[in-house]
């Protein structure tokens, strides 16, 4: 049977531009390369998902405009379900304008209209729809705390993208059993620098399982007062954008499958991995056989436990 998940967030049409240095000042600044492609982390989750064989239902809001058909075109081309997409009569779709280096580094401008509705009453009931896992991002706060509240009472893992910006209260943290920060999400948390130390800090506000995704220095994790730290994968890096989002799209996949978060935390690193090598967000997506073969030749290095 498919593992469902159910990804509860934001869905943008991304407009890519490729630099030779990320801009430093008021100037033009001439592009070598365009692209128009659909981001957000809850979509391109999704997106991850459905591409490493998972089934992915998406709960988001987009406008009633021209760019909301190419966004819902283009996730149903991943094989991603759009049925709890709802369109948002008189709004303006999400749009962000992303710039890339030669390095593969990113800056990000998102316009997210302040008309569109706050109101999640309409997101499916995991438990009915199937879904194993819950997976809700930040950008939505009202859609992620009924997602993850409907998935606790229902028993399933509910996963938080804890990604810029969070609630000031953090009150999205105590609703998940999983929570995978980013590190800069954490730093704003915390004020700390060091992931781990950042971990142990932000324990005392998140009731379940937590981590770090700290790009290549690897993953964090934290659970019952004892950080690992999971070494990343040394590859060559193209482009990282919606890394992110495929790595907690393959997390999300993995426990939906029955996994454990130790080896959740190995799959999803070796996705994210392979997404890195390749140019244009979800472009750079690699299917299941390409994380299993890849696994299989690159034993992931071990993990230790912090003092």
């Amino acid at each position: 049977m498919v593992a469902t998940v159910l990804c509860v967030g934001q869905a943008v049409q991304d407009f890519v531009f490729t630099l030779p240095t990320l801009p430093q000042a008021a100037r033009k600044y001439p592009a070598s390369h365009f692209e128009s492609v659909g981001g957000g982390p809850a979509a391109t989750a999704a997106a991850a998902i459905a591409q490493l064989g998972g089934r992915a239902l998406l709960a988001a809001r987009v406008g009633s405009d021209t760019v909301a058909e190419a966004i819902v075109a283009e996730l149903g081309r991943y094989g991603v379900d759009c049925r709890a997409v709802r369109r948002m009569p008189g709004c303006q779709s999400s749009l962000s304008a992303v710039m890339i280096d030669a390095d593969g580094e990113r800056m990000i401008v998102n316009y997210l209209d302040p008309a569109m509705p706050a109101s999640p009453d309409w997101i499916p009931d995991a438990g009915k729809s199937g879904a194993s896992v819950v997976l809700a991002d930040c950008r939505w706060s009202e859609g992620a705390e009924r997602a993850l509240g409907m998935a606790r009472s229902s028993g399933l893992p509910a996963v938080l993208d804890a990604d810029r910006p969070m609630l000031p209260d953090a009150a999205l943290l105590r609703l998940a059993s999983h929570v995978a920060f980013s590190a800069e999400a954490l730093r704003d948390l915390t004020g700390l620098e060091d992931p781990a130390e950042g971990l142990r800090a932000a324990a005392s506000r998140v009731d379940g399982w937590s981590c770090v995704t700290a790009g290549a220095a690897g993953v964090y994790a934290i659970y019952h007062g004892k950080v690992q730290h999971f070494p990343g994968y040394r590859v060559p890096v193209v482009d990282t954008l919606g890394a992110g989002d495929v790595w907690h799209g393959a997390f999300a996949l993995a426990l939906a499958e029955g996994k454990e978060e130790a080896d959740g935390i190995r799959f999803a690193s070796a996705a994210a991995a392979l997404k890195v090598q390749h140019r244009g967000g979800r472009a750079g997506v690699p299917r299941r056989p390409e994380v299993e073969e890849f696994l299989a030749r690159t034993p992931p290095p071990a993990a230790r436990v912090l003092a």
